[in-house]
């Protein structure tokens, strides 16, 4: 189920979303320029990996203490393949410019980066043993996503079944639907783990990031002045 487009309407410009979109295609363009190896490289050291994280904050590893909380933050920003940020910046462009219309700006980007944050360390606490870098915007704007789950229910959402079958769903069953399709399929993947190494969808940041967009969108307030106001 691929979202196209909504029918929610905005009342400001969604400066913030486009200036998150931009950058993580910028970065991404700069992740073709480098070598294989170089990205590799960069990808261990700026990618959320638990064992790491977990070894430093403990006091197991010497490195310091930025090497863990630095990623939370870039990891946000970096991306595994075409398809991995296309998808991502689809449901930030689709979802991300209400929210913040919703929020205002700054409050917007502050969301933003909470959710990320949120994201990585569910990801963490569930994947403990993982040595494997996740990166990848998916947890951030999946706080978005329950934002909008939260806002706006009620709003249409026009999807993609693949090949050929084109529906409008209401925002809740089309959010809602992602959720339990991630919150099993984390489940599934804990069940089956038998690696300390293995990698695949960080299913379960999915599930942090939208939790965290639920519970902080009622925290966060609406910002002032919302609406436009016609005249008669």
């Amino acid at each position: 189920m691929i979202p196209l487009r909504d029918d929610q309407p905005t009342f400001s410009t969604p400066f913030v979303n486009y200036f998150l979109i931009v950058l993580n295609v910028l970065v991404f363009m700069w992740e073709l320029s480098v070598s294989h190896r170089a990205l590799a490289g960069f990808m261990f050291e700026f990618g959320v990996v638990p064992h790491h994280v977990l070894a430093v904050l403990s006091g197991h590893s010497p490195d310091p203490a930025a090497t863990a909380i630095v990623p939370l933050f870039a990891s946000m920003f970096l991306h595994a393949s075409f398809l991995h940020v296309a998808g991502n910046m689809l449901f930030l462009w689709i979802f991300g410019d209400n929210v913040e219309d919703h929020l205002g700006h700054f409050t917007y980007l502050v969301f933003y980066l909470l959710s990320g944050v949120a994201a990585g360390v569910t990801h963490i606490l569930l994947n403990q043993a993982s040595r494997v870098p996740s990166v990848g915007a998916s947890g951030a704007i999946a706080g978005v996503m329950g934002a909008y789950f939260i806002l706006y229910p009620r709003a249409r959402v026009l999807v993609w079944f693949p090949p050929i079958f084109f529906f409008h769903v209401p925002a809740w069953l089309m959010l809602g639907y992602w959720f339990v399709i991630n919150f099993l399929s984390g489940t599934a993947t804990a069940v089956a783990e038998t690696s300390q190494t293995s990698g695949g969808v960080a299913f379960w940041a999915h599930v942090g990031g939208f939790v965290a967009g639920v519970i902080m969108v009622n925290v966060f307030p609406e910002r002032r002045h919302r609406y436009r106001y016609g005249t008669w």
